[in-house]
């Protein structure tokens, strides 16, 4: 499973309606592209950074994935515009779990 660990320093203040729009819009369209996602998450130590992440079942997944969602309509016309508004910066971190992560995982489910 390849897991995109996301950060996002928010500008100042916009954290809540961040997570605001996040939790009521952009949480639902990702999942409704087919993207498994957790989150948002608060940073405990800087009140302007958030983190998601979001999960595919393969590298190849996660390219189809990501192309048609920020190729699509939901992302230009719902999403970007008032989601990209808030974020000062981001970074994405790539990860692959190990065999171990997989099945704690299908147990918790």
């Amino acid at each position: 499973m390849i897991i995109e660990i996301r950060h996002y320093t928010l500008k100042p203040g916009k954290r809540e309606a961040f997570i605001q729009f996040f939790e009521s819009t952009n949480r639902q369209a990702l999942r409704d592209a087919g993207m498994l996602v957790f989150g948002p998450m608060r940073d405990l130590e800087n009140p302007d950074k958030v983190h998601w992440m979001r999960a595919f079942s393969s590298l190849e997944e996660q390219t189809r994935l990501k192309k048609d969602f920020y190729e699509g309509p939901v992302w230009n016309t719902e999403v970007e515009p008032i989601a990209m508004s808030m974020i000062e910066e981001f970074y994405a971190e790539f990860t692959e779990t190990t065999d171990g992560f997989e099945g704690f995982y299908s147990e918790t489910l």
